[in-house]
C-alpha cells in the first residue's frame, strides 16, 4: 500500500508546478535573453535574441554599439538582432542590457569577448623580426655563401685536371 505522505508530497510539487507555469508564460516584459555564440572574438558577429519583446527593441553592452531587435515573425513575442564585436573590446565577460516597450532587462556575463593567443616562441603576438631572429638569418645566410664558395671552387679545380 502507497505511503499517503509521499503521494501528498507528489501532489503539493504538481500543484506547486501548475500554478507557477501560467506565470511564466504570461510575461510580457523583456526576459531570456541569449546571445549565441557565448564565446566571441573580436569583430565577431553575435546574435542576440529576447523573449517577451513585441514590438522589437534595442540591445547595448560595453562590448559593441546599440543594436536594433526587431520582431521575429511566427513566434510568441521574441525579438532578434545581430551587434559586431568592437575591435578594441577587451577579453573577459559582458553583460547585456535589452530595451523593449519601456522596459529594461540586464543579463550579466551573457557572453565573454576572448583575446588573441600567446603562441610563445614564434607565436603571432609579435610584429617583425627580433634581433635573434635576425642573427639566425644571418648565419645562415654566411654559411650559405661559404659552402656555396667551396663548391664552385671544388668544381673549378676539377676542370683543370
Amino acid at each position: 500500500m502507497p505511503d499517503t505522505r509521499a503521494l501528498a508530497v507528489a501532489g503539493a510539487a504538481v500543484a506547486a508546478l501548475g500554478l507557477s507555469a501560467p506565470a511564466a508564460v504570461a510575461w510580457d516584459s523583456p526576459s531570456n535573453i541569449v546571445a549565441l555564440p557565448s564565446v566571441i572574438a573580436r569583430g565577431g558577429q553575435l546574435t542576440i535574441t529576447v523573449d517577451g519583446c513585441r514590438n522589437g527593441g534595442t540591445a547595448t553592452s560595453n562590448a559593441f554599439s546599440p543594436t536594433k531587435l526587431s520582431p521575429v515573425r511566427g513566434t510568441n513575442h521574441t525579438a532578434k538582432g545581430t551587434a559586431t564585436i568592437n575591435n578594441n573590446a577587451r577579453p573577459g565577460p559582458y553583460d547585456i542590457t535589452v530595451t523593449c516597450d519601456g522596459r529594461r532587462l540586464t543579463k550579466p556575463h551573457a557572453f565573454s569577448v576572448i583575446g588573441g593567443v600567446r603562441g610563445g616562441i614564434g607565436g603571432s603576438s609579435t610584429t617583425g623580426a627580433t634581433p635573434t631572429d635576425i642573427a639566425i638569418g644571418g648565419g645562415l645566410v654566411a654559411a650559405a655563401v661559404v659552402g656555396g664558395g667551396v663548391f664552385w671552387m671544388r668544381r673549378r679545380a676539377e676542370r683543370r685536371i
